[in-house]
């Protein structure tokens, strides 16, 4: 083969290297160009976390904040003539002897001296103390009477009936005592009437205090 047979042959080698050489460049190029499908694939988490969800309408099962509200009980309305009486409400004292038939009978009175409407009802609390606040007799005996409500508008007042043997006609043990205390009813604190009516039945026969609960005005 001559030189000149053998120069021509390379350079149809070299054309065709050439030209597989570009096939195989483009054909890269193809590949990268053409990414699989992204169809069906998920939204991103962010967009499903900064929706807001609709209001749900009637009928939906989840209760709107108005128709919660709706459901929330409302405060129960005060009972009619207001709440009991507080001893901080209160003042107390002692009226007259009403005597008969043997028996001594004094109106213990309580009257609302704050600006509130309240109540009583029931007994007081009531013990005869000595200057050193030492109770004197025994406790006192509640008549069988059925209480009733008393409504106390500022400035009103309600007695409830204290009684006890004449000592001098029972011939009962006797101290005089320096206070009356006076708790009024579902209450702890008593108030202090200072007592003028001299002495009492302490001890023995007929020793016993009795008390009627209370009703509307001052039992005078």
């Amino acid at each position: 083969m001559t030189n000149r047979s053998l120069g021509v042959r390379r350079a149809a080698l070299l054309a065709s290297s050439a030209a597989l050489l570009g096939l195989l460049a483009g054909c890269g190029d193809d590949t990268a160009s053409a990414p699989p499908s992204e169809s069906g694939t998920a939204a991103p988490a962010t967009t499903a976390t900064t929706a807001t969800p609709s209001d749900p309408g009637p009928g939906s099962g989840v209760p709107t904040d108005a128709a919660s509200a709706s459901r929330t009980p409302s405060a129960p309305p005060s009972p009619a003539g207001g709440t009991r009486c507080h001893t901080s409400e209160l003042s107390a004292s002692v009226g007259r002897n009403n005597p008969g038939a043997g028996q001594e009978n004094f109106p213990v009175v309580l009257t609302n001296r704050s600006s509130r409407t309240c109540t009583l009802h029931g007994y007081p609390g009531t013990a005869f103390v000595d200057p050193s606040g030492r109770q004197l007799g025994p406790d006192p005996e509640r008549s069988a009477t059925a209480p009733e409500t008393v409504k106390l508008a500022p400035g009103q007042s309600a007695w409830a009936g204290l009684s006890f043997a004449n000592p001098e006609v029972s011939g009962a043990g006797t101290a005089t005592p320096a206070t009356l205390l006076v708790t009024p009813p579902d209450e702890e604190d008593p108030l202090k009437v200072p007592w003028k009516s001299g002495e009492v039945p302490v001890s023995g026969n007929e020793s016993s205090v009795r008390l009627i609960p209370f009703s509307p005005g001052t039992g005078a």
